[in-house]
């Protein structure tokens, strides 16, 4: 078996993205990502984390040759040094049925993040934000991946217990009905009490985005992250620029009624965060979005074939939870989904984790069925220092 690192080879990189394609063969609810949404991740234009951070991949080849596995470490500048010791990630990780070569690759990111300072690795992960690409999929199997998210072999989850990966925290998705008849099924009635309570008091105001404003919610989205999630599990803060940018990306995809803020005399103290779940159009492209791609994703598009929506993200500032706010801002989307014909039939909720009681809480009171559920492993290259979950916040 031999390693080599991708690097700038052209060659080696279209490997990185073809490699999986084969490993999944045959496989019904894989979904290949698009290539563009991976390369841009190791783009040093335009993933900025390279600004202060470092990344590096590598393929696995058998003695013929053969492509047998893939990995990617890496440092973030943001996160590496808000833990007890410093930790860097791996991710992006692909591998045969072969544990050998699992810890091979394993080993190649511990030695890599060694040598930059690093005391532990979290994996698998993302070189970016946590709301793409992070944790282990261990169940089910017979789901399909939400877009941003992998989908991954059963056997994945010993390799990783089986070298010494530890559960550092367990993420899920939840499954939610759209269509008000289904919904009022499954959402406890106190939920629409406790919104029509906040609706009445002066002061509040929930309303979706509006194109024409995005540099403002913009903005907006910016002092809710920072102040709901910065803090928590060493998220890291974020920029008007990063947020700029994360809105501009979203432009093309953005439907105005799935994205909801929530104020309070003027100030932003809320928001639930959807889009159109585009793994239900990616399926039928095969990760190249190129003219045929385009024109497949333009049929699916005006023939409105997806109906499911996607949860990315949702937060509420801490002076503010617990006073219903997290009701208001959920059963806000009601007034724009519950009509007649709505596109979307199914809302699945973008993981949450087992160190967020509140949110989970939350998602009991709407009635939410847990769906997925991933695994984010921590190793600590210290074997003898004691191993510490993720704390609740």
């Amino acid at each position: 078996m031999q390693i080599i690192e991708v690097g700038e080879s052209r060659k080696l990189q279209k490997e990185f993205l073809e490699f999986p394609s084969r490993l999944y063969k045959g496989n019904k609810y894989w979904i290949r990502p698009l290539d563009n949404d991976i390369e841009k991740i190791f783009d040093r234009t335009k993933n900025p984390l390279f600004d202060g951070g470092d990344c590096i991949r590598w393929l696995a080849l058998d003695n013929s040759g053969k492509i047998i596995a893939r990995v990617a470490a890496f440092v973030n500048p943001n996160t590496a040094n808000q833990n007890e010791q410093p930790t860097g990630g791996m991710g992006f990780f692909e591998c045969i049925d072969n544990q050998e070569v699992a810890f091979a690759m394993f080993d190649k990111c511990k030695a890599w993040l060694q040598e930059r300072g690093m005391e532990a690795m979290d994996g698998p992960v993302n070189f970016g934000e946590r709301d793409n690409w992070w944790g282990l999929h261990v169940d089910p199997h017979d789901a399909e991946p939400t877009w941003g998210m992998f989908y991954h072999q059963k056997y994945y989850r010993a390799f990783f217990e089986n070298y010494g990966f530890q559960d550092y925290f367990q993420q899920y998705t939840f499954l939610l009905p759209i269509p008000e008849v289904e919904a009022r099924k499954v959402v406890r009635p106190a939920l629409f009490e406790i919104a029509n309570r906040i609706y009445n008091t002066p002061g509040y105001e929930f309303k979706h985005v509006s194109k024409k404003e995005l540099p403002k919610f913009a903005e907006d989205f910016r002092i809710i992250y920072n102040k709901a999630w910065a803090k928590n599990m060493s998220a890291g803060e974020m920029t008007p620029e990063r947020a700029a940018a994360i809105m501009q990306t979203m432009k093309p995809i953005l439907e105005e009624e799935l994205m909801w803020f929530g104020y309070h005399n003027g100030e932003p103290i809320a928001f639930f965060i959807m889009i159109p779940e585009l793994n239900q159009i990616i399926k039928h492209i095969n990760g190249k979005l190129n003219l045929i791609g385009k024109i497949k994703w333009l049929y699916h598009t005006l023939m409105k074939t997806n109906k499911k929506a996607r949860g990315v993200i949702f937060g509420v500032i801490p002076e503010y939870q617990g006073r219903g706010i997290e009701s208001a801002i959920a059963l806000s989307f009601s007034r724009a989904c519950w009509v007649p014909n709505y596109q979307y039939e199914t809302l699945e909720l973008n993981w949450i984790a087992d160190f967020n009681p509140k949110m989970l809480k939350v998602t009991q009171m709407l009635g939410a069925k847990k769906y997925k559920t991933y695994i984010t492993y921590r190793y600590l290259f210290d074997r003898n220092k004691e191993f510490k979950r993720c704390p609740p916040i």
